[in-house]
């Protein structure tokens, strides 16, 4: 009897990003059952598979050899193998080497499973207290402060909540960068440590954040989350013509003021007759 080969699939694996607690069950299922694992540091994710005691071909797969190795493990799919994907930390392709072997997956056809679990911008963004109906994340901002102001500045009139990851020797000069964008007014949580001993969730505002900074009241290290809150959204200023049209409307018929605030406005009188009768029934 011949055994059936498994049909190829690519596992999305994300991992605890610090309290190895946080492995799902199921995480620890697939890697048990993959034929090999792509990893972003074999030493880093050595440490995490012998905890669980999984032992497997492990597969590099970082910044540096992506398109070698997506190339070798698209190789390994097409034979039938299952192949998981973690990264050092989190949900892989977050800020993380992943998306381009994910993508070349789906375009040969080859099986993709996500398997959810940790992810550290969406840990900060629950833990925030910053609204999270709308939220943009943008990972690393550039190292240099050219650059990285030039982005704040590409998002100083985002209104949905931003998140950032940082580098916690690039805090200070972010934290600073972010205040001179977005003003000292605009809140922000750090998050830091998240799902550690050390877990740090503060809500507060950027100009405090800086003054703790200066202040050597944060600890510069450590996995860094910054979640800031979006630009408030600009209240349109009320239409010239309505303003006209509310207070001809409280003395004369809709057709008489419509015409009347066409001649003050040299708005269109039919247009101005429309929006009239809007007016009126929302009286």
């Amino acid at each position: 009897m011949s055994t059936a080969i498994p049909r190829a699939t690519l596992f999305v694996v994300a991992t605890p990003i610090g309290n190895l607690a946080d492995m799902v069950p199921r995480a620890v299922a697939v890697l048990q059952s993959a034929d090999a694992i792509a990893v972003e540091d074999t030493r880093h994710s050595g440490k995490l598979l012998q905890h669980f005691s999984i032992s497997k071909p492990l597969i590099p797969y970082h910044d540096h050899n992506e398109r070698d190795a997506a190339e070798r493990i698209l190789t390994l799919l097409q034979q039938g193998k299952r192949v998981a994907l973690i990264s050092d930390a989190g949900t892989p392709a977050i800020a993380d080497p992943g998306y381009r072997l994910v993508r070349l997956a789906h375009q040969h056809g080859v099986r993709v499973e996500s398997i959810p679990g940790p992810c550290a911008a969406i840990a900060a963004l629950a833990g925030s207290g910053l609204p999270s109906d709308a939220f943009r994340f943008h990972g690393f901002l550039p190292a240099k402060q050219q650059a990285r102001c030039a982005a704040l500045q590409g998002l100083a009139s985002e209104t949905a909540t931003l998140i950032f990851y940082e580098a916690p020797h690039r805090l200070a000069d972010t934290a600073h960068d972010l205040a001179a964008v977005f003003g000292d007014a605009r809140e922000v949580c750090l998050a830091r440590e998240l799902s550690k001993h050390y877990e740090t969730l503060w809500l507060t505002t950027l100009g405090e954040l800086v003054r703790a900074i200066d202040a050597k009241q944060v600890e510069e290290r450590g996995e860094i989350v910054l979640v800031v809150a979006g630009a408030a959204e600009a209240v349109a200023a009320p239409d010239e013509s309505d303003r006209v049209l509310a207070i001809l409307l409280a003395e004369l018929p809709v057709k008489q003021a419509a015409a009347l605030a066409a001649q003050i406005s040299g708005a269109g009188k039919r247009e101005l007759y429309q929006r009239a009768l809007a007016l009126k029934d929302a009286d």
